[in-house]
């Protein structure tokens, strides 16, 4: 997840003056230095999208994102020494197009303080991308080089939503292998469990050219606190000169008592049910692709994946095909114009839901779509 950033620095320093005075001026200085970064993204396109409605209307838009979501934040670290920091970010997404902040997620939808060692590893607790998420985007994500989250990444909605609230997770890494466990707290009274969500992760990321990761969550219904909802990831890439392949496969698994009664993201019930996210049983996503590197300015990658579903009901059974072509040049080293194309393909249950892996209701409102867009994006 690449992003630019403007550094302001400061650096304070305590003087121990009394002894310092004491001492003919050869006191002791302790200095410790901090920093806060100011970075963001804005990016959006004209999108034009078959299949829109239940009429089956066409739509031609300027679309909420891109090939990124627009954000903005800070992030910034505090040196304590002996290789510990505090660290912390803050985070916004919002609408290029209208400005607004995304009604989907919460003002901050990054928001997290932690404490980070150079040996023992890192702590934050917060609003932070869960385990899941992470190992998926450090390994085997669609569309490598592109940073967070968009408009046409159908595998992140296979990661709960990406963000948790009111967690505490811990990373370390070793080599070049990493680990991460996480718990989200639920926060009901009479019922420590309800509400509540666990994840681990482990990813093997080294300099070299291949890339593995594994990962798993488990969300426990909050009204309901025996329901759960769980999902596991595994996937790999390799990379071979300009050229890189990535394959992964995915599962959401539903509890029949699950209602959807997420404390902690990623959406309402309401918003579930308007997503078809509460129909199914089962939800198993394989999926791969390839991105080739031309000269230093081009980017190319093709797409495919393939989702297969069972329902609560039978009516809710289902299965999906979808297929990306995607085009990105660099004008600089912070801005870029691009031309996507999409082509869907939805069966059963799955007509009308959630796939795109863009937050918000699904605009598949047939049984075929086609989505085509193209434009420009910076990073500051």
């Amino acid at each position: 997840m690449k992003q630019s950033g403007k550094t302001l620095r400061t650096r304070g320093a305590k003087t121990r003056v009394a002894l310092a005075l004491a001492m003919g001026g050869l006191g002791g200085v302790a200095h410790a230095q901090s920093s806060v970064t100011l970075y963001g993204l804005v990016d959006t396109a004209v999108r034009y999208t078959t299949h829109a409605n239940a009429a089956g209307d066409d739509k031609v838009q300027l679309a909420n994102g891109g090939v990124s979501e627009s954000h903005w934040g800070l992030r910034g670290a505090e040196d304590l020494g002996g290789g510990n920091k505090v660290v912390f970010q803050l985070e916004d997404r919002f609408f290029a197009n209208s400005g607004v902040s995304d009604p989907a997620y919460p003002f901050f939808n990054t928001a997290f303080v932690g404490l980070q060692s150079s040996t023992l590893g890192r702590l934050t607790l917060g609003r932070q991308t869960n385990p899941l998420a992470d190992a998926v985007l450090q390994t085997y994500v669609s569309a490598p080089w592109l940073p967070t989250v968009y408009q046409f990444r159908p595998e992140v909605g296979m990661a709960q939503g990406v963000w948790t609230s009111n967690m505490a997770k811990y990373a370390a890494s070793w080599h070049d292998v990493r680990l991460e466990l996480s718990y989200a707290f639920g926060g009901t009274a009479g019922s420590f469990g309800a509400g509540s969500q666990i994840g681990a992760s482990l990813a093997y990321v080294p300099q070299g050219p291949l890339r593995l990761a594994a990962a798993y969550l488990d969300a426990r219904d909050a009204v309901n606190a025996g329901a759960h909802f769980k999902a596991w990831t595994a996937g790999a890439a390799y990379s071979f000169g300009n050229t890189s392949v990535n394959f992964g496969w995915a599962q959401n698994r539903e509890d029949s008592g699950f209602v959807g009664n997420f404390p902690n993201g990623p959406f309402s019930v309401a918003q579930l049910t308007a997503l078809k996210f509460n129909t199914f049983s089962s939800r198993e996503m394989f999926f791969g692709g390839i991105s080739q590197s031309v000269g230093h300015a081009t980017h190319l990658s093709a797409n495919v994946w393939r989702t297969l579903q069972d329902g609560k009901t039978q009516s809710g059974d289902g299965n999906a095909t979808q297929f990306q072509l995607l085009a990105d040049y660099n004008l600089s080293k912070q801005t870029d114009v691009y031309l996507e194309g999409d082509y869907s393909l939805y069966r059963g249950g799955l007509i009308g839901a959630q796939l795109q892996g863009f937050c918000g209701v699904s605009a598949a409102a047939g049984s075929t779509q086609l989505g085509m867009m193209a434009g420009l994006r910076h990073l500051f």
